[in-house]
Parts: C-alpha cells; sequence; structure tokens
C-alpha cells in the first residue's frame, strides 16, 4: 500500500529511498496510525503531492479500525480507504494479493493503444469502459499469472514501450503491434504538454512546507517570508497548505505541522 500511494504521479527513481526508509519506520499500518499525520507529512520529504501522506495516514488508521491492523485484499474494501481509487485499488490487490485485477496505469494505457489500436497514445485521459473490458479479457483465468502478466506489461511500457522514445527493435510484440506494423504514425490528437513548474503556487506550497518539515518546533511568519518573496503568492499557497490540512496555525504568525 505504500509503495501504492507513494508511486502516484513519481517515478519509480525517486521513491525507492524514501519508501525503504518509511518502511523501516513504520512497518505496519499500527505502526504509522500510532503517529501525528504531521510525522507522516514530515517524512514524506520531497516526494510531491503531500496530500499523499495524509490519506496514507488516513488509511493506515482506517485498517487498524476496520480490518485489525492488516491491509485489506478485496477492492471494495480497499476502495473504502481514504486516498484510495480505483488503480490504486486494483494494484494492491493484484501485486500484494495476487488477485485478478486489470491493471491500467499510464505505460499499460500506452502499450494497449500502440498493440491494439494502432496510436502512439491513448485518446482519452480518462479510462474508458471500452480499456478496462480489453485488459480484463487479456488477463489469465490464474490469478498469479494474472498479477504476473500486470507487471509484465508495465514494465515494458516503462523500459520498452516509453513515451517519447520506444525501442520497437527489441520489444517481444514488435510483430503484433499494429502500431509498429503501420510505420509508428505520428500522434496527431491533442498536443501532449509538460507540467510547468517553475514559479508556481505548486513550487511555492512546496517551499513552505519544506520549511515546516525541516523544523522541530512551530515555524514563524518572517522565517516564510523569506522563503518565497512574492507576498500574495505565499499567503496563497499558505491558506490552501491549511485548508488541505498539510499545516496548522498555532497562533499568530506561527504555523506548524498537523498533529
Amino acid at each position: 500500500m505504500v509503495s501504492e500511494f507513494m508511486l502516484q504521479q513519481t517515478p519509480v527513481s525517486r521513491v525507492l529511498e524514501p519508501f525503504a526508509e518509511w518502511m523501516s519506520r513504520w512497518p505496519t499500518p499500527s505502526d504509522l496510525a500510532q503517529e501525528s499525520p504531521g510525522e507522516a507529512v514530515r517524512m514524506w520529504g520531497r516526494l510531491g503531492y503531500p496530500r499523499r501522506a495524509l490519506r496514507l495516514h488516513a488509511s493506515a488508521a482506517a485498517c487498524v479500525e476496520h480490518h485489525q491492523g492488516h491491509v485489506p485484499d478485496s477492492i471494495d474494501e480497499l476502495r473504502a480507504l481514504p486516498g484510495v481509487g480505483e488503480y490504486t485499488a486494483a494494484a494492491i490487490s493484484a501485486f500484494a494479493f495476487n488477485r485478478r485485477c486489470a491493471v491500467l496505469d499510464t505505460n499499460v494505457r500506452r502499450v494497449h493503444a500502440r498493440v491494439f489500436d494502432g496510436l502512439a497514445y491513448p485518446t482519452t485521459t480518462s479510462i474508458t469502459h471500452g480499456e478496462r473490458e480489453r485488459a480484463d479479457q487479456l488477463l489469465p483465468a490464474d490469478p498469479p499469472q494474472a498479477a504476473r502478466l500486470s507487471v509484465a506489461v508495465m514494465e515494458l511500457g516503462a523500459l520498452v514501450c516509453t513515451a517519447r522514445s520506444p525501442q520497437c527493435q527489441t520489444c517481444p510484440l514488435q510483430n503484433l503491434c499494429a502500431w509498429n506494423l503501420q510505420g509508428q504514425p505520428a500522434w496527431d490528437g491533442p498536443p501532449r504538454r509538460g507540467q510547468t513548474y517553475e514559479g508556481t503556487d505548486r513550487q511555492c506550497r512546496g517551499r513552505l512546507l519544506k520549511a515546516l518539515q525541516d523544523a522541530s518546533e512551530p515555524v514563524d511568519r518572517s522565517i516564510l517570508e523569506a522563503v518565497w518573496a512574492d507576498a500574495i503568492q505565499r499567503e496563497r499557497a499558505l491558506d490552501s497548505l491549511v485548508a488541505d490540512g498539510l499545516i496548522e496555525p498555532i497562533e499568530q504568525d506561527l504555523f506548524a505541522l498537523p498533529h
């Protein structure tokens, strides 16, 4: 469960070290649930999208309250946990418990789009009903084999059938891939734009939050003013961090991680 939360919108290379440190400190849901949410946010470090840390902490508490401290294995029970959506529930059920579940991440969707549809990328940002049905039909009936296939296709998309520089000459599906057999036609769908980060509210939030993560005591507003010069953007970011429950105003001009 921890790895799936961390891997949401974050590459594996950035997750490896934080995951090892997290599991060393909190090896079970019960261990994590005994800590404050603020400690989870502090330990999250620079992984980004820190609300995931709060949701992971809340999920650990729910495992303790409703599942005797264990992570449940069924899709329905997993979906009931805070922060666990359809993909995360399927991934946990398949990879942790060898359940037969179709796991559709960005890499798998791209492989399927190329092999079956002859397209460089999926045509929609959200997963369609047809994609889910096809992915389920492709799975072997045997649950452990189905889980292995899901991992294999994810790795194929991550390492071979990549978004920008696919290694079609080494792909085991090159002679079955509709996109490759058609000569790899260029993408003519909506432009694929990268995310801007520099100077955004998200960067400002990250800087402010890091100042609190690094502090053992509540942080004065004057310290946060030195972290980000734009007063209007800084106050907007502070307000959003408070609204998200990632920081708490302790008293006038003092802020801390949640207790």
